[in-house]
């Protein structure tokens, strides 16, 4: 018996030491250098967009414009900072140098600088005043520098370069430690080049020589993010909505990729499971509909649902975001902007206020060497460190997270233990509902963090099964909320026939509103179904929860006329459409050059025109994008005065609603949009809308 005790007692203790020494996974595929890892930590931080455009009012200036309509009357960059800081960013990147050349510092290399502006009599810096507010109110510092310079004498010279990197030591030297160095993929075309006023073109691959420019900020600012579209460190997403995919890889094909590359978008933005170096994506997107201040757009700040979707489609599927705030005039963050951020911070403290799963009871079908390093418990510790995993070669498992009784919830977080790589392909989440277990949503990726909106499920367990990946799957955080019901403004749209419809965010809220100009209440029109607007009208309205009495702010719409009265025709053969004038900016209108210059939109009637607008496809894979018109008016169908032309610029990038203005009012009865250039050099431009502004 005592020899029996004895060989027990060895057994145990072996098989304790076996559990307590089982080896880790090795990594699989590329893995996140400690600065990604920080970066990606960081997840939210904002971008500052403010220039000389701010004062000429265009996103994209050509270089040509006087330093001394630089002058902000009340700038304050601590302003940008307490706003930032408040709203939860971790960051600020500022575009200290845009594509027209002009910069935020005295830069000793050029003249086109704050240092000959108005502002503190040329001896300001906005760079180093910002610097100086991150600081303060412990922000990171990021820098935007354009490769671009619609200014500079020597762009597309070999001159430039040394020219562009002097330019970027004095960022990188003068200013403290900086997180991230942002690069534009924006290169070459028309610009003034010193007086010169051509296109210039440059090879966007070998052009810039980037691996010596990433050496000299690896020399500088070592613990720099390098960001661009292959990167090094962290690559574009590839959209300008604030999006990231449901299947969004970490690893990326780097070395097939160069910055502006023209298939960037739809073959490299998602990454690539097989990836060969760890490049995550960055999101960026405005809180406004451009990137710089325009006074026309103080009430076009997205709302609060808008802010929710980019926070969810980015951080919530693997991205950072990158939220842009357009400094005015004034040198101010808009207080429309402000008030937008402190809704969309009060609703994600509300949305991820009480964890349900933390420290829940947990168990999983597989573990590591059934080692309790590895146990599911790993999973709602809040430690970011532990994780639970399977052996190696198993490639499923699952863990189910018990809450001892019924609890209802409507989100699902989940995080990837990646500084030993991206694994998860697909996984499925499960809830245990009345005794019954029921799927209730499965997704692809992973990655850092994963959030999953979802209907209000009330359940005893829920369970979290990897169907499939690429090795042992490593799971460091699930978390489970159940956020309160968004009470925020309703969607307006309207048809060609006029007919308005106010769509409410969340079911169960009331709708009410005026469409005579008065501020609407509780005591105006409640609405119960689709309303007709046919002619110049500003709709307002708002929402309410009738159980909480909680509202939304009042949101305003300004209708022109209706297209009930509007017909297109042609001179050509090629088929019609009439999608271009639906009012609907989900139906396109593709058509040849030729065929939109023999085309003329008859209104239905005449009226006295002040302006037009076109906005290009709204599909998520952009193309046939008109970035250069000719705009056309008549009273007779057959003779035409040139009311406009020009350039929709930025148009590619970030392709919203273009409205522009006439130097003066005309009386017309029909109009055409004639493409002078087209993305790509296309034939065919598609429309996705055209419309009038009379009002």
């Amino acid at each position: 018996m005592k020899v029996f005790k004895t060989f027990a007692f060895l057994f145990t203790l072996l098989v304790v030491n076996s559990c307590a020494t089982v080896a880790p996974p090795k990594a699989v595929g590329p893995v996140p250098t400690a600065p990604q890892l920080e970066w990606q930590e960081m997840e939210f931080y904002g971008f500052i967009h403010f220039s000389i455009n701010t004062f000429t009012d265009v996103e994209w200036g050509y270089g040509d414009k006087s330093p001394e309509l630089f002058n902000p009357t009340e700038l304050d960059t601590r302003q940008w900072a307490r706003i930032a800081k408040e709203a939860g960013m971790k960051g600020l990147i500022l575009t200290n140098k845009h594509h027209d050349g002009f910069t935020l510092w005295p830069s000793k290399y050029t003249e086109y600088s704050v240092k000959n502006s108005p502002w503190k009599d040329g001896k300001g810096d906005v760079v180093k005043e910002l610097a100086e507010a991150c600081r303060e109110y412990g922000l990171k510092m990021g820098i935007y520098l354009s490769p671009w310079d619609r200014n500079h004498a020597d762009y597309g010279k070999p001159e430039y370069i040394d020219y562009f990197r002097n330019q970027l030591t004095e960022l990188l030297t003068n200013y403290g430690d900086i997180f991230e160095v942002w690069f534009d993929g924006a290169n070459g075309g028309d610009g003034y080049y010193g007086g010169a006023n051509e296109v210039r073109t440059v090879d966007k691959e070998k052009y810039y020589d980037w691996d010596t420019t990433d050496q000299l900020i690896r020399k500088l600012q070592p613990n720099a993010i390098i960001w661009s579209d292959n990167g090094p460190d962290a690559r574009w997403v590839g959209n300008e909505h604030g999006y990231a995919y449901e299947t969004t890889w970490s690893p990326l094909l780097r070395d097939s990729i160069y910055g502006g590359m023209p298939d960037y978008s739809t073959k490299y933005a998602m990454g690539q499971e097989n990836g060969t170096h760890w490049v995550p994506a960055e999101a960026d997107v405005s809180i406004r509909p451009n990137w710089y201040y325009h006074k026309s757009e103080d009430d076009k700040v997205k709302t609060l649902k808008e802010l929710l979707d980019i926070y969810y489609r980015s951080v919530g599927q693997n991205s950072t975001l990158l939220l842009n705030l357009p400094v005015d005039r004034r040198g101010l963050v808009h207080e429309n902007d402000e008030k937008q951020l402190k809704k969309l911070t009060t609703q994600l403290k509300q949305d991820f206020a009480h964890n349900l799963a933390l420290h829940a009871k947990t168990s999983a079908n597989t573990y590591r060497g059934n080692s309790k390093k590895y146990h599911s418990d790993n999973t709602v510790d809040g430690n970011k460190n532990t994780y639970w995993t399977t052996d190696d070669g198993t490639t499923q498992g699952s863990v189910t997270i018990d809450f001892g009784k019924p609890t209802q919830f409507n989100r699902f977080l989940v995080q990837e233990y990646i500084p030993l790589g991206q694994r998860v392909k697909k996984f499925i989440l499960e809830a245990e509902v009345d005794g019954t277990w029921e799927t209730i949503d499965q997704q692809t990726t992973i990655g850092y963090k994963r959030i999953l909106r979802l209907k209000d499920v009330e359940a005893t367990k829920i369970r979290l099964t990897i169907a499939d990946s690429k090795a042992a799957p490593l799971i460091s955080n699930i978390e489970v909320y159940n956020a309160p019901l968004i009470v925020d403004t309703p969607k307006i749209s309207r048809d060609k026939q006029g007919k308005v419809t106010l769509e409410v965010p969340e079911k169960g809220l009331a709708v009410y509103y005026t469409t005579n100009g008065e501020e609407p209440s509780t005591a105006s029109s409640l609405y119960s179904g689709p309303i007709v607007i046919d002619q110049p009208t500003t709709l307002k309205t708002f929402t309410v929860d009738p159980e909480t009495k909680r509202q939304s702010e009042v949101l305003t719409e300004t209708f022109d006329l209706s297209k009930r009265l509007w017909k297109v025709s042609s001179a050509t053969n090629e088929p019609l459409t009439e999608q271009a004038i639906d009012d609907n900016p989900f139906t396109n209108w593709s058509a040849s050059k030729e065929t939109l210059n023999t085309s003329k939109i008859d209104l239905g009637e005449t009226v006295t025109l002040k302006g037009f607008t076109y906005t290009p496809t709204q599909g998520r894979w952009i193309s046939g994008v008109i970035t250069h018109y000719s705009f056309y008016g008549s009273t007779d169908g057959e003779q035409w005065t040139k009311l406009s032309e020009g350039e929709f610029s930025n148009i590619i990038a970030n392709p919203i609603q273009q409205k522009v203005l006439l130097d003066s009012p005309s009386a017309v009865r029909y109009i055409k949009l004639v493409p002078t250039t087209i993305m790509n050099n296309a034939d065919k431009a598609i429309i996705a809308e055209i419309g009038v502004i009379t009002k």
